[in-house]
């Protein structure tokens, strides 16, 4: 028989949570103080040191002081090229530099001719006015000048000139005499005398000078005046009055001290491979005109031809005889018709 499931159910009371204690919370008998329950004693804290640990990272290194000194070194710098400039700019517009001119007032031709040897030796007599235009500055000329003189160049002669102190604005007269001796002479003297034929010789007068600059009493550094004159003449002859056409002189000034003697040589080297050129071309064209009078020259003698003799018991006779090669045609004349066809 089974027991309804309603007398199983069982019913408890709801439990108030916020209602007060209906019970002591302490007994009446206890010997506790209604005032409260005394504070016990607690145990005493212990202390604990608790490591803390290392980082390994690197310290941070000292870049202020290295950014101080680039800094420092950089402005100093740029201090000092100011100051420079400005000490620059002040002494040019206190003294006013300007360049020494140059001016070709005679040449003189002593020598001009071929040696045994076939290179053209020439002797010169030149007549130049320095002139130093500045007012405050004064220009010592060292040892080691020279002025040449060049043709389509080529260097025809050359020489020194004197060692001398120029003062403010001071013209001084220089005779330079001049020599020198050029390889490929006659084709050079060829090239001077068919230019002589037109009345117009053109030369170069170069000027290589170094000098030391006067402010004052201060000497300052050596620098280079290189001047250039660009003359026409109208005669080449030796001990004759020769006329200067036209002039022009141009200066310029340079802190190097070699470099002229540099652009001389290359030049040189220059007019010298153009030249050799040419000297090969004329031999090549001088070969083949002798083989063109060779090859239309008659180099052989063809003997006349025998009487014809008839032969009886050869008249008949149908082999044919070869022709026997003339032993007077020369090997040249062969050689010679075979390249003829090339050669032209």
């Amino acid at each position: 028989m089974s027991i309804p499931m309603a007398n199983h159910q069982r019913i408890h009371p709801a439990v108030d949570v916020e209602a007060p204690p209906t019970t002591p919370l302490v007994s009446r008998g206890s010997s506790l103080s209604e005032k409260g329950t005394p504070a016990r004693p607690r145990a005493p804290i212990q202390m604990r040191t608790i490591p803390i640990p290392l980082s390994h990272a690197k310290p941070p290194k000292n870049r202020t002081g290295c950014c101080k000194c680039i800094c420092w070194t950089i402005s100093l710098l740029v201090l000092l090229l100011v100051i420079v400039g400005a000490t620059a700019v002040i002494l040019y517009f206190v003294f006013q530099p300007k360049l020494p001119t140059y001016s070709i007032d005679n040449l003189n031709i002593s020598r001009l001719g071929l040696n045994i040897d076939m290179s053209l030796y020439a002797e010169f007599d030149v007549k130049i006015t320095a002139y130093n235009p500045n007012k405050k500055i004064g220009i010592y000329y060292e040892r080691g000048s020279q002025l040449s003189v060049w043709y389509t160049n080529t260097n025809l002669c050359d020489g020194s000139l004197p060692k001398f102190y120029q003062g403010h604005q001071n013209k001084t007269l220089l005779h330079v005499p001049l020599t020198g001796q050029t390889q490929y002479g006659s084709t050079l003297m060829t090239a001077l005398q068919q230019q002589q034929q037109t009345g117009q010789i053109p030369l170069d007068l170069k000027v290589d000078a170094p000098v030391s600059i006067k402010l004052g009493k201060l000497k300052l550094k050596r620098v280079r005046v290189l001047a250039e004159c660009l003359l026409v003449v109208d005669s080449l002859s030796a001990n004759n009055a020769i006329s200067i056409k036209a002039s022009n002189c141009r200066t310029i000034a340079t802190l190097f001290q070699d470099n002229i003697q540099y652009v001389h040589i290359a030049k040189v080297l220059q007019y010298r491979s153009r030249l050799i050129e040419k000297i090969l071309k004329c031999s090549r064209i001088v070969d083949e005109a002798e083989a063109e009078a060779i090859v239309d020259a008659p180099t052989t003698k063809f003997k006349p031809d025998p009487p014809l003799v008839f032969n009886p018991a050869t008249e008949n006779d149908d082999e044919d005889v070869e022709d026997e090669p003339d032993d007077d045609i020369s090997f040249s004349s062969v050689l010679f018709r075979s390249i003829r066809p090339i050669i032209r």
